[in-house]
């Protein structure tokens, strides 16, 4: 993406605040189960919960099997579909064209909302085209921060990939880091693309993109391992996941290598390994905040008419960096899978 250095400082602040304020009141909910569309009985609702009429609110992600990622954004999305008396029916496919069709069914039940992921957009473009035809709002979380607009979504909430693999680039500048090696689990994600082109824009060393599958973890593994005993002059291993990372842990391990792991994004099992310093440090994009206000929003803009951001403007969850200084704030959190 082609933003100046004062436009993204002009609009981070404002934008945090919106989502720092929106989020200030949690709950439980009801949802489907992963990638399928069957409703849990609700855990506990708020007491504040809204009088306003029942809504129906599909959220559509592009999540793996087995990716606990996906697990906080949900968490997020059935907190703030509980607070606002909404019935979240949750599905997901990691195959663009098959996520594409997901949306299509959303849009058959006649949701009052939809939330999707922009990973491969233009796989997306024709069926929120249909959405918008069929009068169903549809805002954008976690990838497709440089295309939301262009698909015409009513808002966006998540990082600036770009931004932030270039806050870590200048953080691996610090640390001293000279070789470094970006695992992409996921070709043609255009979220990932865009955390390794940032790192590469910044970093003052050597950087390398390696492509892994990551829908099948020992594969991942051994690929890491292959490259880290083939390039012994690597000295960080840059993870797009907290799973990839803690895989990433194993094959430094088995690859007899000194070289010391960054990532992005967070779990329980990984604030652990920054605890015990395995791992060094995590950029942490706050996919339960994603979650929350992505449902919230479309509550809000059925109820009272608001677009968060105004409809020009992401709103940005992150990035902010977990390391040992502040990691035991976010493990208490991240313990309870919210974090």
């Amino acid at each position: 993406m082609d933003r100046s250095s004062h436009s993204r400082s002009r609009r981070f602040a404002p934008v945090v605040a919106v989502a720092a304020a929106a989020a200030l009141t949690l709950a439980g909910c009801s949802s489907s189960s992963g990638g399928k569309k069957a409703e849990e009985s609700a855990a506990g609702a708020s007491a504040g919960k809204a009088d306003t009429p029942r809504m129906t609110i599909a959220l559509v992600t592009h999540q793996s099997p087995g990716d606990t990622f996906w697990d906080i954004v949900r968490k997020g999305a059935e907190a703030a579909a509980a607070k606002d008396n909404v019935k979240l029916v949750y599905s997901a496919d990691p195959n663009a064209g098959s996520q594409a069709t997901l949306v299509q069914n959303a849009i058959d039940q006649k949701v009052d909302g939809i939330a999707i992921t922009l990973a491969k957009p233009d796989a997306m473009k024709d069926v929120v085209s249909k959405a918008k035809t069929a009068g169903i709002p549809v805002v954008g979380l976690n990838s497709g921060v440089s295309e939301w607009q262009k698909l015409g979504l009513m808002s966006f909430f998540g990082q600036d990939e770009t931004v932030a693999g270039e806050a870590l680039g200048k953080r691996l500048n610090t640390a001293g880091a000279k070789k470094v090696v970006c695992v992409v689990q996921e070709q043609g994600n255009i979220g990932l693309t865009q955390r390794c082109d940032g790192v590469k824009k910044t970093f003052t060393g050597s950087t390398q993109t390696l492509f892994v599958n990551g829908t099948d973890m020992p594969s991942v593994k051994s690929t890491i391992t292959a490259k880290l005993k083939q390039d012994s002059a690597i000295d960080y291993v840059v993870a797009l996941g907290a799973p990839f990372a803690l895989t990433a842990v194993q094959s430094v391990g088995d690859a007899g290598s000194k070289a010391k792991i960054a990532t992005f994004d967070l779990n329980k099992e990984l604030t652990g390994a920054i605890s015990k310093g395995t791992i060094q440090f995590a950029v942490d994009q706050q996919p339960y905040l994603q979650g929350y206000l992505a449902i919230d929003s479309l509550w809000l803009y059925k109820n009272n008419g608001n677009y968060m951001g105004g409809g020009e403007q992401p709103v940005l969850t992150g990035p902010a960096f977990v390391d040992k200084t502040n990691v035991d704030t976010v493990a208490q959190f991240a313990a309870k899978g919210t974090r």
